[in-house]
């Protein structure tokens, strides 16, 4: 029997009449976690050589360049996305080249579920399930945090126009029950997938 397609798929208007979220599936070409020591410059410009952007230093920070967005994980960990044609090519040669410099490449693309949020309520909604602060003097756009949402560890990204939130494939079904959960209250669509974005603008609820 074949496998039930996710809810996040069935395109549609759910709950109350209003439309207060905006939910759609953000599709990625590649998501792959570096690990090293910032402290050692080799490094660090061998990361920005193979991967064409900077990765970022300061805790929860963004830096984005040529459909790449490099996000601050911790002092030894960053994470690269990219939603369509970017540098992110060639995996098993660049992790062989940052290993020789004592760092480490890991392909975590497929075992990440993502959605862009928006809408007047989508920070409430986040908030319902997540002990951050999504006000944006707490939460910056071009920023970035971790925490949990329900039960599920979660990565939040805060655009300017949205958030996306990525979760571990295999929670993402409990995750996403949580937030149509609190949505449907407000009414939420649930819109196509579209290519992750550095901005969100692309998704931007209207």
């Amino acid at each position: 029997m074949p496998e039930r397609s996710p809810e996040w798929r069935e395109l549609g208007h759910y709950g109350a009449a209003g439309s207060g979220v905006a939910f759609a599936e953000a599709t990625i070409s590649a998501a792959w976690n570096v690990q090293g020591k910032s402290e050692r410059a080799a490094f660090c410009e061998e990361a920005r050589r193979l991967f064409e952007v900077d990765l970022p230093f300061i805790p929860n920070t963004i830096t984005k360049r040529d459909g790449v967005s490099a996000l601050w994980l911790g002092p030894t960990s960053w994470l690269l996305v990219a939603g369509g044609a970017s540098p992110l090519a060639d995996f098993a040669a660049k992790r062989d080249a940052l290993n020789a410099l004592g760092g480490a490449l890991f392909d975590v693309g497929a075992s990440r579920s993502v959605w862009t949020i928006s809408g007047t309520h989508a920070a409430t909604v986040l908030a319902s399930g997540c002990p951050l602060d999504f006000h944006p003097r707490a939460f910056a756009p071009g920023t970035c945090m971790q925490s949990l949402l329900g039960h599920v560890n979660a990565l939040f990204v805060r655009n300017e126009d949205a958030f996306i939130v990525m979760v571990a494939r295999s929670f993402a079904r409990d995750a996403w029950h949580a937030l149509t959960e609190s949505a449907v209250q407000y009414g939420y669509d649930v819109r196509p997938a579209a290519s992750y974005s550095a901005n969100g603008r692309d998704m931007t609820f209207r």
